[in-house]
């Protein structure tokens, strides 16, 4: 186990931002887990449960705990309701998310491929729910194993009980800081059927000169390529891919906005509700390209916003806030960030 006192975040969080906490830990077992959960249960400190840091953004020094899981590795497991054309795999809360989605597509295993290059590790993606492209973490996730901080105890957590909705569950809310994520148990498919109607997955392919059906080592390349087009590489501009969550409105509030922007983009979510691309509202309000003090919003994406160089945390708190009131301002909906603001 790690105990590291005065530590540098810079490693931890892909915004860039120079930070540093009290006192970091870091477990690379279940037992080393449930060593630190005995530490934060005996401490007055506050704590944070950080991944990868690209659902981050410091704004200062903490002065708390910070808390990182190091478990690798991945097992194949049987379950006793597992379903022929399916297959259980465990993996340590630490593994990076994107290699869950390559060991998967180069094993014959289904279901992720359009979740290919979110940053990330397994852990953030039972606490997040991360999603793209028309596919979530909660579609593949069967449970969550983890250790209760106020007990030391191992528990497991089903689907049903984290409570999954877009970009949330009960990790976020009732359960925040509650439990040390350890594994994650995902089910995936044998049998292959892709989903490409989201976005523009099949004009990529099309693009490529792939038709009909792509292989899934086929639809990963140009989901990765798709994703690489728009986002920047955060080892060379600090970001935290999107930073806004695309809001979800009522079907008479989309009804209004669309008879006054023609082609707005949209997807339904269900009868009564549309989900709105926040980045095109932001890019809609003159957003896009532009940067406020050493903080940006990207040229390609109006949804990421950038560390330009040495930009701090409230300098992108002080960006943030002021697309949050235009947007506001021009469509009477209120976005709300992504990212986790400490």
């Amino acid at each position: 186990m790690k105990d590291i006192l005065d530590y540098s975040l810079l490693a931890h969080n892909t915004f860039g931002i120079d930070a540093r906490c009290h006192r970091f830990l870091e477990f690379a077992t279940v037992e080393e887990a449930q060593q630190v959960a005995d530490i934060l249960k005996q401490t007055d400190l506050p704590f944070i449960i950080i991944g990868e840091g690209s659902n981050l953004l410091l704004t200062r020094d903490y002065e708390g705990i910070v808390v990182h899981s190091a478990i690798h590795g991945s097992r194949v497991v049987e379950d006793t309701e597992q379903a022929a054309d399916s297959i259980y795999v465990e993996y340590g809360s630490g593994v990076v998310w994107d290699d869950v989605v390559a060991e998967s597509v180069n094993n014959g295993w289904h279901g992720a491929e359009n979740l290919s290059l979110i940053p990330g590790e397994v852990g953030a993606s039972a606490v997040q729910n991360i999603g793209a492209y028309g596919a979530e973490a909660k579609d593949l996730i069967i449970r969550v194993e983890a250790v209760e901080i106020a007990t030391g105890n191992i528990v497991t957590l089903s689907n049903d009980e984290c409570q999954y909705a877009y970009r949330q569950s009960r990790f976020k809310h009732e359960w925040k800081n509650k439990y040390l994520v350890t594994h994650v148990v995902y089910r995936f498919s044998r049998n292959y059927s892709p989903d490409l109607d989201y976005g523009n997955i099949r004009h990529a392919l099309e693009a490529k000169g792939i038709g009909g059906t792509p292989s899934p080592q086929q639809l990963r390349q140009t989901i990765i390529e798709i994703r690489e087009a728009k986002l920047p590489d955060p080892k060379v501009t600090g970001n935290a891919g999107s930073f806004f969550m695309n809001p979800i409105v009522g079907r008479d509030v989309y009804e209004h906005l669309a008879s006054q922007y023609e082609n707005m983009p949209h997807y339904v979510v269900d009868a009564d509700h549309i989900k709105i691309p926040a980045g095109w509202m932001i890019e809609q309000c003159g957003w896009k390209g532009k940067s406020l003090g050493r903080a940006g919003v990207h040229d390609k994406q109006a949804l990421v916003l950038v560390n330009r160089g040495g930009a701090t945390g409230n300098e992108v708190v002080a960006l943030y806030k002021r697309i949050i009131e235009d947007v506001k301002a021009k469509f009477g909906i209120e976005i709300h960030p992504e990212v986790n603001v400490i």
